[in-house]
């Protein structure tokens, strides 16, 4: 079942936290420019308020919330309402696919890829943002989730779990990169991109789909 209803609720909440934390908005939102294609017909799973798909040109936006489906349209996404699990689109639809902080709020990511897998053309790509639960704000977030309206029911990854978890669904990774080296309520300014991952909370990986 998806995990929609604080999203529905508190959808104002959540996009007004990219105003108060911008420099860790604009560090996320940067460390994943370099691997969004910039053209061809894109897809972000969980595209939330749009926040991501709209700076980096993503075309269509999918969610289960119509509240945050409002904020996207708003922004100029095309906007479906759907689940990860069981995307309404045909196979091979899209050159690329994006899910960023989306991954811990699927019920299941197995499926979650394995679509992701067949809405994408034979040369798509696969890029996902994600809080890693081994990195500080990761563990943060465990111990503290249920002072979190939106955390109670999500479920962290750490990047090895990841990697399997592409790895089973076919998909081939390209690149690692990492950002964040502090708490998001400490980043005032823009944070630099590392390559790889075990030192950043915001972890971004780019993977091709298999032959």
């Amino acid at each position: 079942m998806p995990k929609a209803a604080p999203f529905e609720t508190h959808h104002r909440r959540y996009d007004a936290w990219f105003e108060t934390h911008e420099g860790a908005y604009v560090s996320e939102l940067l460390a994943l420019r370099p691997f969004v294609p910039w053209e061809g017909r894109g897809l972000e799973i969980g595209v939330g308020t749009g926040r991501f798909a709209a700076p980096l040109g993503v075309e269509m936006g999918l969610d289960p919330s119509p509240a945050m489906l409002s904020h996207a349209a708003a922004r100029g996404i095309r906007t479906v309402a759907g689940v990860a699990e069981r995307l309404p689109f045909r196979d091979g639809s899209f050159d690329y696919a994006l899910l960023v902080t989306t991954l811990c709020f699927v019920d299941s990511p197995e499926e979650t890829f394995a679509e992701a897998y067949r809405v994408l053309n034979s040369d798509g790509c696969l890029t996902i943002g994600f809080i890693d639960r081994e990195s500080s704000l990761g563990r943060q977030y465990e111990a503290r989730r249920d002072e979190n309206v939106f955390y109670p029911e999500a479920t962290f990854y750490c990047a090895e779990e990841v990697e399997r978890l592409l790895g089973n669904a076919r998909f081939s990774i390209r690149s690692w990169a990492q950002t964040l080296g502090l708490p998001s309520h400490e980043t005032t300014t823009i944070e630099p991109l590392h390559p790889g991952h075990g030192e950043g909370a915001f972890v971004v990986v780019s993977a091709a789909k298999g032959r």
